[in-house]
């Protein structure tokens, strides 16, 4: 848990208390991911369904995701962070509140399409309204926070959960996490401001002064995020395919009991939860591609070397630098897009981010259950490592989309021309 010392300073650097209340309702809500993530795989297999159509209802949220996330951008935009927020809140807490008691792969599908449609307007809702209460100089912290809040409900979540199995089963899980999204829909409507505008006072940066301005096409919105928008894809192809298959690969090839599987979740989070603060200062401070690079390269190594562990505790260890890694990936994207596009623009650009997150996901599961069904287990582990050098090539072709880079050289050009 943060020290007192470290909440005062993050109190100091952002003093908009919207920032922190939106804080809290999304720790409400990753408590909510975490509990009925956890419990996923376990509760679909106890209940007959085959793994690949577990791929089938991971890629159902993931087209809800892909459906939703663009209309999202127009309706935050519309209707303003609050109202989005509200409705999205209770729409996920019913979907999964739902979803113990239906029965058939068809009904399942419906409901984790609406779960991935209403995430989904949570999180363009609340990353836009956060990008735009921030500056310049602390975006990559203000997102680190905001990846912070869902860390910890990811580690909270899986502890949770094991107590709500005990007592009421796994189906119980899903039930737990429908009242906390509803806890954290009364916090927006009852302490958040009011109004369609996201854009506070105090979120004053270097975009302002354009913000009357015309629009950008959104094709050049998209490519100035593509770095952003491909690390968010990698992170949602990995995420949503070892939510499924890695424990079934630790229960069938490592002999790893299932309940034992559960804690998973919460060392992948720790580890995001303990190293993004670091991260995002590293981002703010030498360059957000650069970071996003060097994580990618380690977290990539690490999902491979995975295959070779055999002890649990290695596992969890490696599951552990995995997420300071991996998962500290996305709060420095989205820092990264929040200093490339005009504040005009965040809207549709969160859109964009969290349309690839959704086309990762949506595509991860499937080829990865291929992979599992048809090659085994450790394949499918390397074929991920394989995503994420494919990522880390990517950000060195482009390395120039940092700003911070494209600024090191300008300077490093002007002394020069200066010595000649």
């Amino acid at each position: 848990m943060p020290s007192p010392s470290v909440l005062r300073r993050a109190l100091a650097r952002i003093p908009d208390r919207n920032v922190w209340i939106i804080y809290t309702a999304i720790l409400l809500l990753g408590v909510a991911y975490g509990v009925s993530i956890a419990v996923l795989a376990i509760h679909l297999k106890a209940n007959g369904i085959p793994e690949l159509a577990m791929g089938g209802l991971a890629a159902a949220f993931a087209v809800g995701i892909v459906t939703f996330s663009i209309p999202a951008g127009w309706i935050v935009q519309r209707f303003g962070a609050k109202a989005t927020l509200l409705v999205a809140l209770a729409g996920y807490a019913t979907c999964v509140s739902a979803f113990p008691f239906l029965t058939t792969t068809t009904g399942l599908s419906i409901a984790r399409f609406f779960d991935g449609a209403f995430s989904v307007g949570v999180w363009v809702a609340a990353e836009t309204a956060l990008l735009s209460r921030s500056n310049a100089t602390n975006k990559a912290f203000v997102m680190s926070l905001y990846a912070m809040s869902l860390g910890l409900g990811y580690v909270f979540g899986p502890l949770l959960a094991l107590g709500v199995v005990a007592g009421a089963g796994t189906g119980g899980s899903f039930v737990a996490a429908g009242v906390l999204a509803l806890v954290a829909a009364v916090v927006i409507l009852l302490r958040l401001d009011g109004g369609r505008s996201s854009q506070a006072a105090g979120g004053a940066d270097h975009h302002d002064e354009d913000d009357g301005a015309e629009r950008t096409p959104a094709r050049r919105v998209l490519w100035r995020i593509k770095t952003s928008c491909l690390a968010t894809f990698s992170y949602g192809y990995f995420q949503a395919s070892v939510v499924l298959y890695l424990p079934l690969f630790l229960i069938q090839s490592k002999g790893v009991p299932k309940e034992r599987t559960i804690l998973i979740t919460a060392f992948f989070a720790l580890g995001m939860l303990l190293s993004t603060t670091l991260v995002s200062r590293l981002g703010d401070r030498h360059g957000h591609l650069l970071v996003m690079r060097s994580l990618g390269a380690v977290g990539g190594v690490m999902v491979a070397s995975f295959v070779l562990l055999s002890s649990f505790a290695a596992m969890c260890a490696a599951v552990f630098v995995a997420g300071a890694t991996l998962a500290a990936i996305s709060p420095v994207s989205l820092a990264l897009q929040g200093v490339v596009v005009a504040r005009r623009d965040l809207g549709r650009a969160n859109a964009f981010y969290n349309a690839a997150y959704a086309a990762g996901m949506l595509l991860g599961p499937p080829l990865s259950s291929v992979f599992f069904t048809k090659l085994g287990g450790a394949e499918m582990l390397l074929h991920l490592a394989a995503i994420w050098a494919t990522f880390v090539a990517f950000t060195l072709v482009f390395a120039n989309d940092d700003p911070k880079r494209a600024a090191r050289k300008g300077a490093a050009a002007q002394v020069s021309a200066v010595a000649e």
